[in-house]
């Protein structure tokens, strides 16, 4: 999946950013995020959206493993055991962001945005998961070409993700 548009995500991206945005505010609602390979890419791209501030908490850029654990309280247990690239990792990062932002929704991302695979995991496996209302979810993709078309596949991924729940 590329995204197409100005900036360093594409369209899609910042309409997602935008339906979120307003669907929040109207519903009273806030959210946060927790990133790895993003690194406050997704952040920036919900702030970029005006009136972002009566719905955006704030969140976590976790690039680092060991900041997984003390800062979104993600188990040192599970990532020793599955290590920073695992599904149970992204819903952990998710429900440990919400609890530390004191959000109604929060969005994480890990992943391997490349250029070389990061252990034993391919370039552009990628997880995004959400915690909110209800049971968390996450996602597993797969998403070619280089860096910055993987970071800003997972950013679109994660903003529809939770667009989607705010529609159901």
């Amino acid at each position: 999946m590329n995204e197409t548009g100005a900036g360093p995500v594409g369209g899609d991206a910042a309409a997602s950013a935008a339906a979120v945005v307003h669907a929040l505010v109207e519903r009273g609602e806030t959210v946060a995020v927790v990133e790895s390979l993003t690194g406050g890419l997704l952040a920036a791209t919900i702030v970029d959206v005006a009136g972002a501030s009566s719905a955006f908490r704030g969140g976590l850029v976790v690039y680092a493993t060991e900041l997984k654990s003390c800062l979104a309280d993600v188990p040192a247990e599970l990532l020793a055991e599955r290590g920073p690239i695992d599904p149970d990792v992204a819903v952990a990062l998710a429900e440990g962001g919400r609890r530390r932002c004191g959000a109604d929704w929060c969005l994480a991302t890990t992943g391997v945005a490349g250029p070389e695979p990061q252990a034993g995991n391919p370039v552009g496996l990628v997880y995004v998961a959400l915690a909110g209302a209800g049971p968390s979810q996450v996602r597993q993709l797969k998403f070619g070409g280089g860096r910055a078309a993987v970071r800003a596949g997972a950013v679109t991924a994660a903003l529809r993700l939770l667009a989607n729940r705010l529609q159901s």
